[in-house]
């Protein structure tokens, strides 16, 4: 068996290992950070978008049952109502190719990391969990970028990476395609557009599902 082979054998027994965890401990209390990050994220998605298309952030609320909230008033409505599922898939896949990409410098992403969710927190989050939450973790982040191995901060950008591309897409089935009658960003680009709730689910679960399938196919073969 060569080289080569064997690295791939390696990514596809970690990645089993990874997917297998993260089934039987989804609704335990060491998953539970990794799903508020990813509301984090999700809300973070909308305020950005908000932003760069004239609008502004006026506060961001992250709940302790998984919930969240941004009021980001202007901008272009359809791009920021977009921007929170597919924004949490962006950023999932933006960091597992960076964890995997930069080797050596996995320290300095995950420090970048913890940086950017600590001063977003500081600056926009204002509820209590919200902000306990976003400036713990982010700290979190930051002590180990300082104090744990290189290989152990790979894995940890990697995981954090992952898991946000995969809960994007199980958020999209639980809130859209399950639960249409919700008021979810779904919901609410349907009353805008004219277009169906469970259309738009279908779009953005099928480009999620793409972009995952993407990301483990080049990693599998860059292993």
């Amino acid at each position: 068996m060569d080289v080569r082979t064997r690295r791939r054998l390696g990514f596809l027994a970690a990645f089993g290992a990874y997917f297998a965890a993260l089934w039987l401990l989804w609704y335990s209390p060491i998953v539970y950070p990794l799903k508020i990050f990813v509301v984090l994220l999700h809300e973070v998605s909308h305020g950005l978008v908000a932003v760069a298309t004239g609008g502004e952030i006026q506060r961001i609320v992250v709940a302790a049952n998984q919930g969240g909230l941004c009021e980001c008033p202007g901008g272009n409505a359809f791009l920021t109502l977009s921007a929170g599922y597919l924004g949490s898939l962006g950023w999932g896949a933006l960091l597992f190719w960076g964890g995997v990409r930069t080797g050596n410098g996995a320290r300095w992403l995950a420090a970048a990391i913890g940086l950017g969710t600590a001063l977003f927190t500081a600056f926009f989050v204002r509820n209590p969990f919200g902000v306990l939450f976003g400036l713990g973790f982010g700290l979190a982040l930051l002590a180990g970028a300082r104090f744990l191995d290189l290989a152990v901060n790979r894995a940890l950008v990697g995981v954090l990476g992952l898991t946000s591309a995969l809960y994007a897409i199980l958020d999209i089935k639980s809130d859209v395609l399950d639960r249409p009658e919700l008021p979810s960003d779904a919901r609410v680009l349907s009353d805008l557009t004219g277009v169906p709730t469970l259309v738009w689910g279908v779009l953005w679960i099928g480009t999620a599902l793409f972009v995952v399938w993407r990301l483990l196919r080049w990693a599998y073969r860059r292993s």
